[in-house]
């Protein structure tokens, strides 16, 4: 499964999400000036970015499971919460999709 999230500036999607730790796979345009579908990866964790309008809606919340969220708090300057499940951080993009990114407790 691979969530899809709708970006105005693939570009400028992709250089945030670098700061997750994401790659660019590939991106793809049907022609030059028409919107960029993009594919990033975090290891095994893959989301696309997606300019096509209808493709999915801003303020969408997807959860990312990382080994270190302190490192994820210093890097954005946000507090990092502690819930029973996770000690976590929330994050917007530039597009308004949320991410709520935690280290599990335990």
């Amino acid at each position: 499964m691979v969530p899809v999230l709708r970006v105005a500036d693939a570009a400028t999607a992709v250089a945030w999400y670098r700061r997750l730790g994401f790659v660019k796979q590939w991106g793809h345009r049907f022609e030059p000036g028409s919107p960029a579908f993009v594919e990033i990866a975090r290891g095994p964790v893959k989301l696309f970015l997606s300019e096509h309008t209808g493709d999915a809606r801003p303020d969408t919340l997807i959860y990312l499971r990382v080994g270190d969220v302190d490192a994820v708090a210093a890097e954005f300057g946000v507090p990092v919460t502690t819930a029973p499940w996770a000690r976590e951080v929330e994050l917007s993009d530039p597009d308004g999709n949320r991410l709520r990114v935690g280290t599990p407790a335990g």
